[in-house]
């Protein structure tokens, strides 16, 4: 009876081939991440921003801080 015969390992080429998968999915999945960071982030971001200086008045805000003696004018 003889002993089963193992496959021989891939050595010539192992290297290029690990790295061609291994960098297309590096690839792919920093696309699928840079794009939920867009949506999930600096979209909701930059909305936010544009809801806030649409409403906001900068004289109504100064005058109030007037009022309540924000500002301090000190003597020379």
């Amino acid at each position: 009876m003889s002993a089963p015969v193992l496959a021989k390992p891939q050595l010539r080429g192992l290297l290029a081939k690990r790295l061609r998968f291994h960098i297309i999915t590096a690839f792919i999945l920093s696309l699928g991440c840079a794009t939920m960071y867009k949506f999930r982030v600096a979209e909701p971001r930059k909305k936010a921003y544009q809801d806030f200086y649409r409403r906001y008045d900068a004289v109504k805000d100064f005058e109030e801080m007037y009022q309540a003696g924000v500002f301090q004018y000190g003597k020379p």
